[in-house]
């Protein structure tokens, strides 16, 4: 009986460690995911400064279909694209990834895999793109072609 009991205080215990980690990990990364954020009105600001910012929209296909417009001199690239190859972020400037996506999804994605490979001078525009148009701040027509699904990554 005294072994069941211990067994029983021990998995207690471990589980109890288990979660308490998990949610200081959790809170740590979030955290860090924070201090790479950049309000609107920062972005807003630091793109009138004339400063050397690389901008990028990393929107899914279908939101940039819904609304095909961009920030001015933002570049486009497809979230998978810089997922799979993050060298598309320059390391020897400040750079700024936004999409439209819940939470900032992609971004953050993109934000995590950037930073996992040491590309520390990247951000993500909290709120995205929705959040730069309702403080008013100007967008542009996107007018490149671009494709709602990978060639790569169609199966037959």
């Amino acid at each position: 009986m005294t072994a069941v009991l211990t067994l029983i205080c021990f998995v207690v215990l471990v589980t109890s460690l288990t979660a308490i980690l998990w949610r200081k990990r959790s809170r740590d990364e979030l955290r860090m995911m924070e201090q790479h954020a950049i309000a609107p009105e920062e972005l807003f600001s630091l793109l009138g400064s004339h400063q050397d910012v690389a901008l990028f929209d990393v929107r899914q296909p279908l939101d940039l279909l819904a609304h095909s417009e961009i920030i001015p001199g933002a570049r486009r690239i497809p979230p998978a694209d810089v997922l799979a190859s993050p060298s598309l972020i320059p390391e020897d400037k400040e750079s700024i990834v936004y999409c439209t996506c819940p939470g900032d999804k992609t971004s953050r994605a993109v934000l995590r895999r950037a930073l996992d490979l040491k590309l520390f001078r990247i951000k993500f525009l909290k709120g995205g793109f929705e959040a730069w148009k309702a403080k008013g701040y100007p967008v542009e027509p996107y007018l490149e072609v671009f494709h709602l699904y990978a060639p790569n990554h169609v199966q037959h």
